[in-house]
C-alpha cells in the first residue's frame, strides 16, 4: 500500500489548525484522512528529536487505520483528525508501558470505553506521549525515556504526568492528546505548555481503565488541546451520555471567589501571583464580580488526605512489581522516586491516616456545595511557579527533596481530585522569561458546561490561538524555530 507524501511546509501549515478546522479541511474534500495523518506525522518526525513527547510511535498503522476512514459525518465529525494518547491509556495494538522500565513492550489486545470512544469517533493514534512512570510525578523524565522537553524552552519541563501529550499540543504536532489526572496531570502541563487542560468531575467521562478504589475516586481523564471548542467537543464526546457540546461563550455575570495560597498556604511566586491578578482583572472587565475568599475545608488536611491516598499509588505500583520480580528485584525495576514513594507511604500512611483522608474525602461534597452556593467559580493559580529546569524533580534524585519541592510547586491542584469537581487551567498569561503561567478555574459537581463557557469568554477576549513557543510550527515556518 502507498501512502501519500506531504511536504513539510504544508505539515507545518495544517499543524497551525485546531481539530475542528482539520476537520472542516477533510469535510470539504480539500485533503484526505491519510493526507491529514502523513502531515502530522511529519511534523512528529520534525520536532521529536528536540522535543521527546512521543514514547511509542506506530506510523505505518496510523496511516493504514486513516486510508480506511472515509470523510468525516455527523456521526463522527473529527473522523480522519490526529491524536495522541497517553502511554497509561490501553490502546488495541499499542503497548502499555507507564514510560516504565518494569512493563513489557507486548501491545494490548483490548481497550476500555474511552479509548473506544475515540476509536469510534475517527481520531487516528499516532502512537503514544510520553509520561512518568506510572504517572507519579508532576514532570516528564522517565529513566526508561524520553525525557520530554518544554516547546517554550527545551531547558524546562512541560509539567506532567501528561508531559508528551503537553509538549505534542504547544508544538502543534497534534491538535487533541489524551491526558490523565490524579493530582494535577492535567493541569499541571496545561499550565506549564500554554494549553487548555479540563479535568473533568468524578465519573463524569466512560471508563477509561481497570477498576480501583483509588483511582476511580481521584483520577479523571479527558482529551487536552489548544482551543477551548476542541476541549468541549472532547467532553461531550466521552461524556457517558454524550450531551451536545457547548458552544457558545458565557452570557452572564459569575461570582467568582480568589484564593491566592497554596492547600499548604504557601504564597505563589511573583510572576504566578500577577498572572492570577491579570486573570481577575480580565474577568472583571467582562463583568464577573470577583472577591477574596478562603477554601471551604482547611488545606492542610485537604493536602495531607491527598498524599495518603495519592502515594498508595506507588505502594501498589511496589507490591505489583514485587510479584513479577520479587522484593529485590522489583527495587531496581522501578524508578527510585516510585520506591521511595511507596516506602513513604508504609511509613507515614497506615489505617488512622487512611480513615482520616476518606473523612476528608465524604466531607468534601458538602462543604463545596455550600461554597459555591455563594461562588459560581474558584479562581487561583493552577502552579505556585512556572515551570522547572529539566531535572529539579529527577526521578533519581533524593526523595525527601524531590517529593517536598515538586509538591510545593504543584500544590493548588489536588484539592480538585479530592473533592471531585471539574477544574480548567487556561493559558493567559507568561512569565518574564515568556514561559506559560496557567490559571484555574474550577466549580461544582456537573458545571463543565459552565467552566467552559467561561472559557469560551475569556478565549475570545484575550485569545492565545496565535501564541506559539519557539518550538513549534509556527516558528519553523518563520524560519526562527530554535531547535
Amino acid at each position: 500500500m502507498s501512502f501519500p507524501q506531504v511536504p513539510l511546509s504544508q505539515a507545518l501549515s495544517l499543524g497551525r489548525l485546531d481539530a475542528h478546522d482539520q476537520a472542516a479541511l477533510l469535510a470539504r474534500g480539500e485533503l484526505s484522512p491519510a493526507e491529514l495523518t502523513a502531515a502530522a506525522i511529519a511534523r512528529a518526525r520534525h520536532f521529536e528529536p528536540a522535543l521527546g513527547a512521543l514514547s511509542h510511535t506506530d506510523f505505518a498503522r496510523a496511516l493504514a487505520q486513516a486510508a480506511e476512514l472515509s470523510r468525516p459525518d455527523a456521526d463522527a465529525p473529527m473522523r480522519g483528525v490526529p491524536w495522541l494518547p497517553k502511554d497509561s491509556l490501553r490502546v488495541i495494538g499499542m503497548p502499555t508501558r507507564g514510560c516504565s522500565r518494569s512493563r513489557t513492550g507486548v501491545p494490548a489486545s483490548d481497550q476500555h470505553a474511552f479509548a473506544q470512544r475515540c476509536a469510534d469517533a475517527g481520531l487516528v493514534a499516532l502512537g503514544k506521549s510520553a509520561m512518568p512512570e506510572f504517572g507519579l510525578m508532576g514532570v516528564t523524565e522517565p529513566l526508561l525515556g524520553p525525557v520530554t522537553r518544554n516547546p517554550w524552552s527545551l531547558r524546562h519541563s512541560p509539567g506532567g504526568s501528561s508531559g508528551g501529550a503537553g509538549a505534542a499540543l504547544a508544538a502543534g504536532v497534534v491538535p487533541l492528546a489524551h491526558g490523565s489526572d490524579g493530582a494535577g496531570s492535567i493541569r499541571i502541563p496545561a499550565s506549564a505548555c500554554g494549553v487548555v487542560g479540563l479535568k473533568p468531575g468524578r465519573g463524569i467521562t466512560v471508563r477509561v481503565r481497570a477498576r480501583h478504589p483509588i483511582e476511580d475516586l481521584i483520577v479523571a481523564d479527558s482529551l487536552m488541546s489548544r482551543s477551548v471548542r476542541d476541549s468541549a467537543w472532547a467532553f461531550a464526546a466521552l461524556h457517558p451520555d454524550r450531551p451536545a457540546p457547548v458552544t457558545a461563550p458565557l452570557a452572564r455575570p459569575l461570582r467568582i471567589a480568589l484564593a491566592a495560597e497554596t492547600l499548604q498556604g504557601v504564597a505563589p511566586d511573583a510572576q504566578v501571583a500577577a498572572a492570577l491578578a491579570q486573570a481577575a482583572a480580565l474577568c472583571e472587565s467582562l463583568g464577573h464580580r470577583v472577591e477574596l475568599a478562603s477554601l471551604p475545608l482547611c488545606g492542610a488536611q485537604v493536602f495531607e488526605a491527598a498524599m495518603t491516598l495519592w502515594s498508595h499509588l506507588g505502594a501498589d505500583a511496589l507490591d505489583l512489581a514485587e510479584i513479577a520480580f520479587g522484593a529485590a528485584g522489583a527495587r531496581t525495576a522501578l524508578e527510585p522516586f516510585t520506591v521511595g514513594l511507596s516506602d513513604w507511604n508504609r511509613a507515614h500512611c497506615g489505617v488512622a491516616e487512611l480513615e482520616r483522608a476518606y473523612a476528608v474525602l465524604a466531607a468534601l461534597p458538602a462543604a463545596f456545595k455550600a461554597f459555591h452556593a455563594r461562588y459560581d467559580v474558584l479562581l487561583t493559580p493552577t502552579l505556585r511557579a512556572p515551570p522547572p529546569l529539566i531535572g529539579s524533580f529527577a526521578p533519581d534524585g533524593d526523595f525527601a527533596a524531590v517529593f517536598g519541592g515538586m509538591f510545593d510547586w504543584m500544590g493548588y491542584t489536588p484539592l480538585q481530585n479530592l473533592a471531585g469537581t471539574p477544574a480548567i487551567s487556561l493559558p493567559l498569561a507568561h512569565g518574564e522569561d515568556g514561559l506559560p503561567i496557567g490559571v484555574q478555574f474550577a466549580a461544582d459537581r456537573g458545571q463543565e458546561p459552565l467552566l467552559l463557557g467561561l472559557a469560551l469568554q475569556l478565549e475570545s477576549a484575550a485569545p492565545w490561538r496565535d501564541r506559539w513557543p519557539p518550538v513549534s510550527v509556527a516558528a519553523s515556518e518563520s524560519g526562527k524555530d530554535t531547535h
